[in-house]
């Protein structure tokens, strides 16, 4: 049974979020192995929300607990305080919930691009820690289709909606002329290259990076930008800071802006690269993801109706499909079962040899689409209770007749990427390049 733990901007502070983002992945990769109520497991933590998706085979209660407790622990929260700030989805609340985020609907900024890939993502660091399971895998395959199918029929995402994006346009109310604005990047991750994407449909030309892991100077090379060793310097000389690193530290303090030059200070780093004493200090105007999020516009309500359309379509056929896949191991077993008795019949009037070769081959055809005709009316029929939520009716059925009883259904191995969803992640990899 899946469940789903959520914590966003709707219903926790930024500080919980920072702090979870911080901890939460990598109490990931323990969640399953020290569990015996959890199959599995993906954690999804982003700038402005904490999500769990699990799988779980024993008690929901004690799988919530035990996550909870595991996120706080790796998190240094008190487990009662993500308790109250979680929200625990189950059953088909959860498939419409994950299609919706990784749709962009539940963002700060209604339609952003970005989450599409933080969820892809999510799902790939569980396999590389061995957290999946063949339901968590479809559910999350079947929310990178929809989130596709969203951003190629609707207008929801046309104005390349991000925090990014809003950060600068709230910017953009004290800056006359991005032009002539010296710009600093702190960060040269997949954030600074949709940084840089917006600037530069600002006309923004003066850009420099610097990372404090040493990378600015090949970044600089990818991007045609200037490479800044010394961050103190590269600051003193820039009217916009810029900082979207992964550091779980602030990688600039108050001290490195007390120049005396106005200056506006973005923050998109969660947790934050900069130091929340630097709003104090005089001349600089800090944007933090939290001030951000103040401001994020009211959705376009068309594009998002339609959205939500497209969304929930796919729910439903989820949904349906799920039903249908619920007889299948039923369905298997009855095969199976059909075709040994077929098999040793044939073997047995292969071993009489009172026939030809010929007419033993004629017969086997024979007998082998006549049981095809036989279990095609059964297959349909299980498809049809499965659709109307009667799966046990069919299962219950076969056992009753013919003492068949499915056999448990082994998980794909999570390592296993099918080939259409490595085709589609090429083709958002390259619609996010360009």
């Amino acid at each position: 049974m899946l469940i789903c733990l959520t914590a966003s901007h709707r219903n926790a502070s930024f500080d919980l979020l920072e702090r979870l983002s911080i901890g939460a992945p990598a109490a990931a990769s323990h969640l399953v192995t020290d569990s015996d109520v959890l199959d599995g497991a993906v954690v999804l933590a982003t700038c402005n929300r904490f999500e769990a998706y699990l799988d779980i085979a024993g008690d929901d209660e004690v799988a919530v607990r035990a996550t909870v407790e595991a996120v706080s622990a790796a998190s240094e929260l008190q487990a009662d305080e993500v308790l109250d700030s979680v929200q625990v989805l189950g059953g088909g609340d959860v498939v419409q919930h994950l299609f919706a985020v990784s749709s962009g609907l539940e963002s700060v900024v209604v339609g952003e691009t970005e989450i599409s890939g933080q969820v892809r993502r999510a799902l790939e660091d569980a396999r590389r820690n061995g957290t999946t399971t063949s339901e968590l895998e479809r559910l999350f395959q079947e929310a990178a289709h929809t989130s596709r199918g969203v951003k190629t029929r609707t207008r929801i995402g046309a104005a390349g909606r991000s925090l990014v994006r809003l950060g600068l346009e709230l910017a953009s109310s004290r800056i006359t002329d991005w032009a002539a604005t010296r710009v600093l990047l702190v960060g040269t991750g997949s954030y600074a290259a949709t940084t840089i994407a917006a600037l530069r449909d600002r006309d923004a030309e003066q850009i420099q990076v610097f990372s404090p892991s040493g990378r600015a100077p090949w970044f600089a090379a990818k991007h045609d930008l200037v490479a800044a060793t010394d961050l103190r310097t590269a600051i003193g000389s820039s009217d916009v800071v810029i900082t979207c690193t992964s550091s779980e530290v602030p990688v600039v303090e108050a001290c490195d802006l007390d120049d005396g030059a106005r200056r506006i200070v973005i923050d998109l780093g969660l947790p934050r690269n900069v130091h929340p004493d630097a709003a104090d200090v005089e001349g600089v105007e800090l944007l933090d993801l939290e001030t951000i999020s103040i401001h994020a516009p009211i959705a376009e309500l068309n594009a998002e109706t339609e959205a939500r359309a497209i969304v929930d379509d796919a729910v439903s056929r989820f949904r349906a499909q799920a039903l249908e896949q619920s007889t299948t191991p039923a369905l298997v077993a009855l095969r199976k079962h059909v075709f040994d008795i077929l098999d040793d019949e044939i073997d047995r009037v292969k071993r009489r040899g009172d026939t030809t070769p010929e007419s033993a081959e004629q017969t086997e055809r024979a007998l082998r689409h006549l049981v095809g005709v036989l279990l095609h009316r059964p297959s349909v029929r299980a498809r049809e209770l499965g659709r109307a939520g009667r799966g046990d009716d069919f299962t219950g059925a076969l056992d009753a007749l013919f003492g068949v009883r499915p056999e448990p259904v082994a998980d794909v191995p999570s390592a296993v990427v099918p080939l259409a969803e490595r085709a589609a992640r090429v083709r958002d990899d390259e619609a996010d390049a360009s």
